[in-house]
């Protein structure tokens, strides 16, 4: 069965990256009947925040992505990863260095002057003279210091690391009995039954140190998937400004979590060229073994593309309901299903919906001053007057169809052409000349409103 783990650091927002690395692993353990399950990896207690545990969790919860069991803190393990440092102790396969930081400093100094690699020299590896006192050692593992590392990586294939070049004894305990990130990701990942890791390839130079820690607790070593980063349009690391902003973020941008996840799933993984997909989709069809090898190009253009595909498509129920995160509440069930259907076909975001809704709804208190000088030439006033009164003497008046019945009869008495009509009744309507359709408009105001707005047109620009 496979087991995969998404497992961040509370230490900041879940960023966009995170979440396509959370998905990947969601899909690919559903698929195979599996397990997800989440781990806070909350070990830096000094940079460590709640409110960014929350964060992730509510970000976890509104993109419906369910881990399984319970969640794994870090930062009650403790006594876990004690055990496991005593029996490496225990065995020979770490020990106690006493190097102070000023003699560390000195011996880096020493090596960048030399152009050599920093690293740690293994003083301490077999020391048996007379310990330093006041010094509190950390916990160092014995690592191999010749030889080949070999990650078997499911996204570049076989990936070779020579020990010397980046192996050293390295710390897996801190001198206040801390443990270090490489040691309790190996060790989590054991207990948790982790087989299959999907991360992203920042993590490929981890993975030698991890693989020490495996192979010195004799643990089997999981399949890995480095994932490759997604970039901007220039082929650079994402910025905020680029879209690497916290996930709760979109939501407040109005991106629907359908389409966000439909858009990381396509970030370095593809299907043919289908470009739409359902959660039952991506389930599916996803195989971490068809993850591309270069890194991704994050594109806002096909981010709102396919939100708009998801509001186009959503019931407007569903619509109205998300709407109330903008303090918009649709209560007419008629004029809800006017105004939505008109209007979702136009907005890329449920911010611009909301935004196109409260144009609607609210009575303008100015006029653009281009459309007043636009519309209100000739006699404007006068036809804008007559198909007021003639609103008024008519009796049913719902739909949009009823209302374009009232302007065609206006545009024919008055021997007028639309425009003459359209384009001062649109100012009067929405104060200025740009909205959707004017028919479809005034059934979602009403008579009364359609009437009241009319009246304030013709009094403000007489």
């Amino acid at each position: 069965m496979v087991i995969t783990r998404f497992a961040p650091s509370p230490t900041g927002y879940l960023h966009i990256g995170g979440l396509r690395t959370a998905l990947f692993s969601y899909l690919w353990a559903k698929k195979s009947g599996g397990k997800f399950v989440l781990r806070i990896e909350d070990t830096d207690k000094a940079r460590n925040s709640q409110e960014a545990t929350d964060a992730i969790l509510k970000a976890f919860e509104w993109l419906g992505l369910e881990h399984d069991g319970e969640i794994t803190y870090q930062s009650q393990r403790d006594d876990i990863y004690a055990k496991y440092i005593k029996q490496l102790l225990d065995e020979g396969k770490a020990y106690k260095c006493y190097m102070s930081k000023e003699e560390l400093t000195e011996l880096r100094e020493t090596q960048m002057a030399n152009n050599e690699r920093t690293k740690y020299n293994g003083k301490y590896r077999d020391f048996n003279g007379e310990v330093p006192e006041g010094i509190d050692p950390v916990i160092r593992i014995k690592a191999p210091l010749t030889g080949e590392v070999l990650v078997h990586d499911g996204v570049k294939g076989d990936v070779s690391f020579q020990a010397e070049d980046i192996l050293d004894d390295f710390v897996i305990a801190r001198g206040d009995g801390a443990p270090t990130y490489n040691f309790v990701v190996a060790i989590d990942d054991h207990l948790m039954g982790i087989n299959e890791v999907i991360r992203g390839d920042d993590h490929l130079s981890n993975t030698p140190k991890q693989i020490v820690v495996y192979e010195a607790l004799g643990f089997d070593i999981p399949k890995f998937y480095h994932v490759p980063m997604i970039h901007n349009a220039a082929g650079k690391k994402l910025s905020k400004r680029d879209g690497a902003t916290d996930v709760m973020a979109y939501k407040e941008m109005g991106y629907t979590p359908q389409a966000l996840l439909n858009f990381l799933v396509r970030l370095g993984w593809s299907h043919g060229d289908q470009e739409i997909f359902s959660m039952e989709e991506m389930q599916n069809l996803f195989n971490p073994k068809d993850i591309n090898k270069s890194a991704s190009i994050y594109n806002t253009e096909k981010l709102d593309w396919l939100n708009s595909h998801y509001i186009k498509n959503t019931p407007n129920s569903e619509l109205a309901e998300l709407l109330t995160q903008y303090d918009l509440v649709l209560t007419s069930h008629d004029k809800k299903e006017i105004l939505l259907d008109e209007l979702k076909e136009r907005a890329k975001t449920l911010k611009d919906l909301a935004e196109l809704t409260k144009e609607i709804l609210t009575t303008p208190t100015s006029y653009d001053e281009k459309a007043v000088k636009k519309a209100f030439k000739g006699n404007a006033l006068e036809v804008l007057n007559a198909f007021g009164a003639k609103i008024g003497t008519t009796e049913e008046l719902h739909l949009p169809s009823d209302y374009h019945a009232v302007m065609e009869q206006v545009v024919t008495e008055m021997e007028i052409g639309f425009g003459k009509i359209g384009q001062p009744l649109r100012v009067a309507l929405l104060g200025k000349m740009s909205g959707p359709g004017l028919d479809s408009v005034m059934a979602i105001l009403g008579k009364n409103e359609t009437m009241l707005r009319i009246a304030n047109a013709i009094t403000a620009n007489s």
